[in-house]
């Protein structure tokens, strides 16, 4: 498999964990996963390679909670100690880092990397960052190669829309700017979210939503067989899918440590549950994790749930 060089701001560290030995019968992530290189090729089934986006500036516009940047550092401290059942090699890219309010440049950047990485045939997995993640993994899927010719479905598991329409990007408008983007190559985004929490999005974002097509669940009717047939018809019509990850969309009591945590949501059972479904579905091409907020959290609690569902999904 060829693998071209992907540019990052930051080289992967390694990873830490318990150590119970060096055999495959007591590996963990830690002693999994390795640096991603020009020349890293596996040998097992697709490989996945992980990228931070250390980001909160479109947070900070959103007028939110900062504290995202530190999250990829966060959700991989929790991954290394997992016991490791993947059958699939896993490889760390590193880090994009956004500086102060260079929010677009760092979306760019963080594109580039994901359409390298798709292209060379990984399944590419971004632990956010605020949910102006989500743009920056838009900007790397649309670029890759991979997708022409494919028809690309969006699905957020999200409490929120984030289809404001601000003059400047931000964690609440990515979506927005995917509907444009697709609109400008002249194609329509297929998005669709579970969890829309309706006190939290004005009547401004469901008109917006109803006037692109967005198809959604609302967190009071997540049943798990409600979830599963929402999802298996969104998938039906979609080639490839992106899927997107706002940890705000369970219950606070699940996910205290996000910018906005939720009085409701979606139980991580049922989110869990999506997780399965899309793995299987053989059309999953690229994740993300977004709006961990490690100053927020409780005993690394919201972490702990963000590396529970990246393990799930790459298993």
């Amino acid at each position: 498999m060829e693998t071209r060089a992907v540019t990052v701001d930051v080289s992967p560290a390694p990873w830490t964990g318990r150590f119970d030995g060096d055999g495959v019968a007591h590996r963990r992530w830690w002693q999994a996963v390795t640096p991603h290189t020009p020349a890293a090729a596996s040998t097992a089934s697709r490989p996945a390679v992980v990228l931070g986006f250390c980001s909160d500036a479109g947070v900070r516009r959103n007028k939110g909670r900062t504290g995202a940047a530190a999250a990829p550092a966060a959700i991989r401290s929790v991954l290394g100690p997992l016991a490791y059942h993947l059958e699939r090699d896993v490889f760390d890219a590193g880090d994009v880092v956004v500086e102060g309010d260079s929010l677009e440049a760092g979306q760019e950047r963080a594109g580039h990397a994901i359409s390298g990485l798709l292209d060379a045939g990984n399944l590419t997995v971004v632990l956010g960052g605020g949910h102006e993640t989500a743009f920056a993994s838009y900007l790397g899927v649309a670029g890759s190669d991979v997708v022409q010719g494919k028809r690309l479905g969006v699905l957020n598991l999200d409490a929120h829309f984030d289809l404001r329409d601000e003059p400047t990007p931000s964690s609440g408008t990515p979506f927005l700017q995917m509907a444009r983007a697709e609109a400008a190559a002249g194609r329509e985004l297929q998005y669709a979210v579970v969890g829309i929490s309706e006190p939290n999005n004005t009547r401004t974002l469901f008109e917006t939503a109803q006037r692109l097509g967005v198809k959604y669940l609302l967190d009071e009717q997540c049943s798990p067989e409600a979830v599963e047939v929402f999802v298996a018809d969104f998938l039906a019509g979609v080639d490839v899918l992106y899927l997107t990850i706002d940890l705000d969309v369970m219950p606070a009591s699940v996910a205290p440590g996000v910018s906005a945590p939720a009085a409701y949501g979606v139980p991580l059972p049922v989110i869990s549950a999506v997780c399965r479904q899309v793995a299987a579905s053989g059309k999953l091409l690229h994740v993300d994790v977004a709006e961990l907020n490690p100053e927020f959290d409780v005993d690394s609690r919201t972490a702990k749930v963000a590396a529970r569902l990246v393990n799930t999904l790459l298993g």
